[in-house]
């Protein structure tokens, strides 16, 4: 039998969007679920770009509101079906970021 030599690979070089900070947090998700759990567990919710990833959501938390990050939730969110008087629609698709601080860490929206 022949020896047959491995082909090596290169690694997949995975190419994304750089977006800067603004670009990428939305807004906040001000609601009375999330100002619950922001007193009780020190987490934040925010509507963010279809495009981030949660390093650079980490990231952007980070260098928006001068705090540091312990750990990021991803929630992708679909659109709803809707009607108009006769015409039938879909709300558009969102992506939902919870983050987690760090203890001795806080924002304040208000």
């Amino acid at each position: 039998m022949g020896h047959v030599k491995a082909r090596s690979r290169s690694p997949a070089t995975k190419t994304s969007l750089q977006l800067e900070a603004h670009q990428i947090i939305m807004r906040p998700l001000v609601t009375e679920k999330g100002m619950q759990q922001s007193t009780d567990h020190n987490q934040y919710s925010f509507e963010v770009n279809m495009l981030a990833d949660k390093i650079q959501i980490r990231s952007a938390v980070e260098e928006l509101f001068e705090v540091e990050v312990e750990k990021v939730r991803i929630q992708k969110r679909a659109g709803k079906q809707r009607r108009h008087k006769f015409k039938q629609g879909t709300t558009k698709s969102w992506k939902k970021a919870i983050v987690t601080l760090k203890p001795e860490f806080r924002i304040d929206f208000f």
